[in-house]
C-alpha cells in the first residue's frame, strides 16, 4: 500500500478511473460516467490542498488500482457545502464540535470488484485510522452493503437529533 500526500495529484487521472468504477457500478449505477468522473476530478484537486491530507492506494499484482482511501482532519469551523449541511442536520452542532470536529474523516474509500471480499477496505481503513484517536465517515443510506460493512468494523451511527437524510455518519467513537 503506498501513501500520498499532495502528490496524489500524479496519478489523479488513473485514480479519477478506478473512483467512476466503484462509483458507477452497483449500488451507484444510476450515475453519469463522464459527469462522477469530472466531479471527482475537481473535487481531488481542491481536497489535496487541504491541510492533513492523505490518500492511501493498493494495487493489485497487474499493478491496477485495486482500491483508495483518501481523508484529512476535520477542521473548524464546520463546512456547510456539500453532505455536511445534512450531517449538521441530522446529528446536531454539539454532536459535530464533539465528535467531528478534529477528526480524520474519510472522504472517500473504494474498492474496485476485482478486490472485493479481500480485506482491502479493513486495511485501507485500519491503515487510515490507526494511529487517531477519532475518525468519522459518511455513507449513502442505500448502500446496504457498505453499512453492514462499517457496523462489522465496530464503527458507531451517532445519535440522530434532526431529520432522516439521504446520508448515515459513522464514528470511531
Amino acid at each position: 500500500m503506498h501513501t500520498y500526500g499532495r502528490n496524489i495529484l500524479d496519478i489523479a487521472d488513473e485514480l479519477t478511473t478506478a473512483y467512476v468504477e466503484v462509483f458507477t457500478g452497483p449500488p451507484f449505477e444510476h450515475r453519469d460516467r463522464a459527469q462522477t468522473g469530472a466531479a471527482f476530478r475537481t473535487r481531488l484537486e481542491t481536497d489535496a490542498a487541504r491541510d492533513g491530507f492523505q490518500a492511501w492506494v493498493e494495487r493489485s499484482d497487474d499493478g491496477q488500482i485495486a482500491g483508495f482511501l483518501t481523508g484529512w482532519t476535520t477542521p473548524a469551523p464546520f463546512r456547510t457545502d456539500r453532505a455536511y449541511g445534512s450531517v449538521l442536520d441530522r446529528i446536531g452542532p454539539e454532536q459535530v464540535e464533539e465528535l467531528l470536529i478534529g477528526a480524520f474523516e474519510v472522504d472517500e474509500l473504494g474498492v474496485l470488484p476485482r478486490a472485493r471480499g479481500t480485506g482491502l477496505a479493513r486495511r485501507l481503513l485500519e491503515t487510515a485510522t490507526r494511529d487517531r484517536s477519532r475518525a468519522w465517515l459518511l455513507a449513502w443510506n442505500q448502500n446496504h452493503d457498505a453499512l453492514a460493512f462499517y457496523r462489522h468494523l465496530g464503527w458507531h451511527e451517532p445519535e440522530v437529533r434532526g431529520p432522516e437524510h439521504d446520508i448515515v455518519v459513522f464514528t470511531t467513537t
